[in-house]
């Protein structure tokens, strides 16, 4: 009961959602097309939870050691101000984008899937993995949400943020008036 208090307290304290992309907004699996190139399935849900968090003034960020034109081309979609690819220390780049943005880490919540997300731990006040991230993760992490990775997860985080922050019932009642993602 304690847990639950505190991170609905910390739900409602953010303004910054970072999210890792592979095994997040992905299912982590590599396809590849016949030019060899990659091509990843990013779950049409978790687009949409993106769309409503900044709606209710939420930024949203991408922080990826991959690189694909994938990503890039879906923080376009979406609107990402924010997408950090390619990048090898988590940590100093999340760093860098809250000092850009003026904001603390208890205003910062991170979902990442895997170990090397574990470093950003210092500088974030929510923690958060999909129910299939890393076993050292989700032990750590303040949230293990029941969606995997690249199957809603996203979406099942937005869903707490929202209701958090008091948009939440008011999107049930009216529903979504805005371009889907």
């Amino acid at each position: 009961m304690i847990q639950r208090l505190l991170v609905s307290k910390r739900l409602k304290q953010v303004r910054l959602l970072v999210c890792d992309v592979d095994g997040v907004l992905t299912d982590g699996g590599l396809n590849y097309d016949e030019s060899g190139r990659v091509v990843k399935r990013f779950d049409v849900r978790d687009g949409l939870a993106i769309r409503m968090l900044q709606r209710a003034g939420i930024e949203v960020a991408f922080l990826s050691g991959g690189r694909s034109g994938a990503i890039e081309q879906r923080a376009r979609h979406l609107d990402i101000r924010h997408c950090l690819v390619g990048v090898g220390d988590k940590l100093s780049a999340l760093q860098d984008l809250l000092h850009q943005l003026g904001l603390e880490p208890q205003h910062t919540a991170f979902i990442g899937d895997d170990l090397n997300d574990l470093t950003v731990r210092p500088a974030v006040g929510l923690l958060v993995s999909p129910a299939n991230g890393a076993r050292g993760l989700r032990r750590q992490a303040d949230l293990v949400l029941r969606r995997n990775g690249g199957d809603g997860a996203v979406r099942e985080l937005a869903e707490h943020l929202l209701k958090q922050h008091g948009h939440w019932q008011t999107l049930n009642r009216e529903g979504w008036r805005d371009l889907n993602s």
